[in-house]
């Protein structure tokens, strides 16, 4: 009983720092998208007087001829792109690795995991893509998003495999499997639940991506939606309230999306963490 009691307390503690945390800078977005000009450059959490969220959505919608709105597209586009690419490349990598065991494949295993630990060279990459022609392009920068996120993405696809009993890779063969069709018929079925997981992380971390459009996808036109934060902001004039409403407009989709697929995700990332 005393045991409950304490972890009922140490609960209620980290519930606690975790409103703190993430709720005040949420309601400090929330309260400031509805200001005037004038009430948001005092930069408190004061709600506003009189309201206006509609209005500043309208304007953010509206401003440089209906950027965000392409930058919804292109950002769109971008993130279920370089999840196809991804799930197709990395599941058939981690099938083989951890199906495989060679000195080969031992090596092909460090490399990923250096991927993780290594940085992405911006410049190296820039001249790649200038050179296959696929520089400020969208395919250009999914085959970015998709090969940032490869090594993680193998790492939780052999985790998952090795719950997988070797048994029945043996029994398709003996029913005159190919290797290929094993995998397509047998094998990925089966991993949907870190598939889920793998999509669902993925696309909001490209989806709310800074860094990357801006390297490798500059220009107007390419614009996504992380970079429209640029246009409200300036060196002598910031427009925080439409900034403000910018951020709230553009947390909304991933926003959804997490709290849909929240437990897809934590079943998928510990599916297999006990073998068979």
């Amino acid at each position: 009983m005393k045991r409950r009691g304490i972890r009922i307390v140490v609960e209620s503690i980290a519930v606690f720092f975790a409103l703190v945390i993430f709720g005040i800078p949420l309601s400090y977005v929330v309260t400031n998208a509805g200001k005037t000009p004038a009430e948001a450059a005092t930069m408190t959490i004061q709600p506003s007087a009189t309201p206006q969220y509609v209005q500043n959505f309208s304007v953010v919608i509206k401003e440089y001829d209906y950027t965000l709105l392409r930058a919804f597209l292109n950002s769109f586009i971008i993130t279920v792109f370089s999840i196809l690419v991804l799930i197709a490349v990395s599941s058939m990598a981690g099938f083989v690795m951890e199906r495989r065991k060679s000195r080969t494949v031992s090596w092909v295993n460090f490399l990923v995991l250096a991927g993780l630990m290594v940085p992405p060279a911006v410049v190296p990459t820039i001249w790649i893509l200038k050179l296959i022609g696929l520089y400020k392009t969208l395919t250009g920068l999914v085959l970015v998003e998709a090969a940032l996120s490869f090594p993680f993405s193998v790492l939780l696809y052999r985790g998952y495999l090795g719950a997988i009993p070797r048994e029945l890779d043996e029994a398709s063969f003996v029913d005159g499997c190919s290797s290929f069709r094993l995998f397509i018929d047998v094998i990925f079925p089966l991993m949907k639940p870190v598939t889920a997981t793998i999509a669902v992380i993925t696309a909001i971390t490209i989806f709310n991506d800074f860094v990357n459009p801006l390297y490798f996808l500059p220009g107007s036109k390419n614009v996504t939606v992380q970079l429209t934060l640029y246009n409200f902001m300036s060196m002598y004039l910031t427009k925080w309230n439409l900034l403000f409403a910018d951020i709230l407009l553009i947390s909304i989709p991933p926003l959804i999306f997490f709290i849909i697929f929240n437990k897809k995700i934590v079943s998928g990332m510990v599916a297999g963490a006990v073998k068979a």
